[in-house]
């Protein structure tokens, strides 16, 4: 192998956290969070990795946040796609956000639950046209023979709704993860990272320091 592995190795720099620093509400953290990962200017900071699984095998993905609050996490997708059909047989996940130029991470687990068909649709009107009619053109995780096969139906879906409003799909829209734990991770130096979970008990969040 050219690269060797091992002598790759990042220095963590940061001043870390405290609990002092903390908010009790791990909603008003994680967006405090985001929001500084924005401002950096990282690239897509609302991408997240979503992990699922079944009783054959576990999922990992990378999707996008798109809405945010004390009920939860939403992202969207394909009724159909193999993610979707995990979250059917077993309606737990996982999220991480790995900011790691801010030598950050937050790690969220959870239940998935669908959205209302009303905010499904008011989030897919608010997409670029030619997105919309990609939710319609592609079988999510199915396979595909060659890639005209895919610019082929979507060009249908142009022509199908090349006039007025795209409707949403009945086989498309989002899910919300619902936390029972919210962590959150600021790398330090020689190792000794600084962990703090939110964990949901009763009405509360409770927070304890982890070691790294």
């Amino acid at each position: 192998m050219s690269v060797d592995l091992i002598k790759l190795r990042h220095e963590f720099t940061s001043n870390g956290l405290t609990r002092a620093e903390l908010n009790s509400n791990p909603f008003v953290q994680f967006e405090a969070w985001i929001e500084q990962a924005t401002q950096a200017e990282l690239t897509i900071p609302n991408a997240m990795s979503l992990a699922t699984a079944d009783s054959d095998e576990i999922g990992i993905r990378t999707v996008l946040l798109k809405s945010f609050d004390e009920q939860g996490f939403v992202f969207f997708t394909n009724y159909n796609s193999k993610k979707s059909k995990q979250i059917t047989g077993n309606p737990k996940a996982a999220l991480l956000f790995p900011w790691l130029d801010l030598e950050r991470q937050v790690k969220i687990s959870g239940v998935v639950e669908k959205i209302s068909t009303f905010d499904s649709i008011k989030y897919f009107s608010s997409r670029p046209k030619d997105s919309q009619l990609g939710a319609w053109a592609s079988n999510q995780s199915s396979q595909l023979s060659s890639r005209q096969v895919l610019l082929t139906q979507f060009e249908s879906m142009k022509a199908k709704f090349n006039k007025g409003e795209v409707p949403l799909p009945d086989f498309w829209g989002g899910y919300r993860v619902v936390p029972h734990t919210i962590e959150f991770w600021q790398g330090r130096e020689n190792r000794l990272h600084d962990r703090f979970v939110y964990k949901k008990e009763a009405d509360n969040w409770v927070i304890e320091r982890l070691a790294p």
